[in-house]
Formats: structure tokens, C-alpha cells, sequence
């Protein structure tokens, strides 16, 4: 009984703290990294929802957009409840987005996310957990996609996600035609591998990316995933790759130290340039990044991004 008791003691403790960082001091903290890079918020109207977007003050007009997508955020307190709005601790995709050297990024949350009063029309808790890939979260996020490109008259989009954005991206991608490159950090590209592989309830209101391949074959794509990365792991992009023939598999990028947030926001802008070297098809190629590499090696479709020693640099270029 007095474990038991230990046991419901501390996880009080942990769900208080969760709940001690409220939704308006994480929109507030989320405002103040877009306001101390002199991003401003916009709200987009997207029918079932309002989504919160950030995006740089001297954009006006891009042929290509790049646009991030926030993960899932804190959509749940413990394993049982639900939290009561998603707006997450540590905006990644946001500071992603802030480390972009294109010169044509844009920020753009989830459903519910950063909202409040009459903007979180529709918001309902299971627009963050079961149905977080609703068909109706992918068609408010396309209206959204839609509204940023008309803004910046973009001809061309990039998606990058984050996570649970990830799938999102994927799933927004897979409908359109104006999508170059796709592009996710620790993406949940097949939930149904991953609630299984991690032992969790089904996303059973939720569209899988990996269900879309067919839809997805044709735009050039690179996944990166932390070998660390106990959240969505290897084994997920694994599974999403796997669903596409051996000559369409989209490209998986391995970085041994990372884990789902670390070191992501440090690393990006160098990750991010090489994004096109990576889809060439190369018998041995190494392109050093200061102490990082990437070896890609033919018809592997995943590659591994990290430590060399100098020796090893050496023999790998001959």
C-alpha cells in the first residue's frame, strides 16, 4: 500500500508540474522566440480551424516557400489524460524555421495550437491525440498551406515537419502538386508502426502517411532521425520507406547522437543546405560539415550522419 501510495504520490507531483506551465505562459514563451527574431503571428482562418502561422517581417514574395510545421506539443499530462490545449513546451519546428538560410521560411502550428477564446473553434481534445492526422486536421492545414502561399505568391512549396508535423507535412504533400521537396526531423511517417513498436492506443481516427506512398513516390524526399531517439525512432522511418519500391525509397538520414530534440536547432542550417547532395545517387561520397559527415552509399536508401575520426575521413574518400 505504501508504495502504491509513493507511486500516486509522484505522479500527482509530475502532472502538477506539467499543469504549472499553462497554456498563455507557453504561447507567451513561443511569442517571444518569434518576436526576438522580429517574426510577427498571423491567424489563418483554415474553416474547422483557426491556425496560428509566424513569419518574417521582410518576406514579401518568394517563388519557393518553405513552410515548418510544429509537432504534436503537449497533447498529453500523463498516460491517461489528455491536456486541455496543445501548445507545446519548446516550439522546435518554430526555432527550426527561425535557422532556415533560404531567406523564404514561414512557421505554421497545428489545430488548437497557440490559440484561444473564439480561435480555438473546433478544438477538442482528440484533434491532438486519436485523430491528430484527421482527414479534417490535413484539409484545414492544406487551406492554411493555401493561404500562406497566395500571401507570398509562391510557385513552388517545401514542407518540413517536425515529429508528429511531420506526418502532417506528408499527408498535405501527398494531396498537392506544387510540393518540390519534403523534408521531416524525427517525423511520425507510419503511426501504426509506431504505436505498435511503443506499445500505445491506435491513432484510429487518424490518416498514415505510409498509406500515401503511391501519392508521395514522385517528390524527392529526406528523413532525418536520431539514433537516440527514443520518441520515433529509426524503426518508424524504416517502416514508411519501406512501403515505397526499392528504386523510389525516399532518403534516411541517421544522425548517432541526436535524440528526438536534441541537437536539431544547433545543426539545421548545415542538415538543411545539404538537402539536395543528399538525393544524388553516388558510389561513395563523404561532405564534411566541421566535426559531422554524411557517407552516401548506392541503393542503401539510409544513410548514417555523425562522428568520424580522421583516419576513417581519410579511407572512406579513396
Amino acid at each position: 500500500m505504501g508504495r502504491q501510495l509513493a507511486i500516486a504520490i509522484l505522479g500527482a507531483l509530475l502532472l502538477a508540474a506539467c499543469s504549472t506551465v499553462g497554456p498563455e505562459q507557453r504561447r507567451a514563451a513561443s511569442a517571444r522566440v518569434a518576436a526576438d527574431a522580429g517574426w510577427h503571428r498571423l491567424n489563418l482562418d483554415a474553416g474547422t480551424f483557426v491556425l496560428a502561422a509566424f513569419v518574417p517581417p521582410d518576406l514579401r514574395q518568394t517563388d519557393t516557400l518553405n513552410i515548418y510545421f510544429e509537432g504534436d506539443g503537449l497533447a498529453w499530462l500523463d498516460s491517461t489524460t489528455p491536456s486541455f490545449d496543445p501548445t507545446p513546451l519548446d516550439p522546435l519546428a518554430l526555432r527550426l524555421a527561425l535557422r532556415d538560410r533560404a531567406g523564404g521560411a514561414v512557421y505554421l502550428a497545428r489545430p488548437c495550437q497557440f490559440v484561444s477564446g473564439a480561435e480555438r473553434r473546433g478544438c477538442e481534445a482528440r484533434y491532438w491525440t486519436g485523430h491528430r492526422f484527421a482527414p479534417e486536421v490535413i484539409d484545414a492545414t492544406n487551406l492554411a498551406v493555401d493561404r500562406l502561399k497566395a500571401r507570398f505568391g509562391a510557385q513552388r512549396l517545401v514542407l518540413v515537419g517536425y515529429s508528429g508535423g511531420g506526418a502532417v507535412a506528408a499527408l498535405v504533400a501527398a494531396g498537392r502538386r506544387d510540393v518540390v521537396r519534403l523534408v521531416t526531423v524525427a517525423g511520425n511517417l507510419d503511426h501504426r508502426a509506431w504505436t505498435s513498436d511503443s506499445r500505445l492506443s491506435p491513432l484510429s481516427g487518424s490518416s498514415n502517411p505510409a498509406d500515401a506512398w503511391q501519392d508521395l513516390a514522385g517528390i524527392p524526399q529526406t528523413h532525418y532521425v536520431g539514433g537516440r531517439d527514443r520518441s520515433v525512432g529509426e524503426a518508424v522511418a524504416r517502416a514508411y520507406a519501406a512501403r515505397f519500391p526499392a528504386d523510389k525509397r525516399p532518403t534516411i538520414i541517421v544522425v548517432p547522437e541526436f535524440d528526438h530534440h536534441c541537437c536539431w536547432v544547433d545543426r539545421w542550417p548545415a542538415l538543411f543546405d545539404v538537402r539536395g547532395a543528399l538525393g544524388e545517387r553516388v558510389r561513395n561520397y563523404v561532405l564534411s560539415l566541421g566535426p559531422l559527415f554524411i557517407l552516401l552509399q548506392p541503393n542503401s536508401g539510409v544513410h548514417v550522419f555523425g562522428q568520424w575520426p580522421r583516419t576513417e575521413h581519410r579511407s572512406g574518400l579513396t
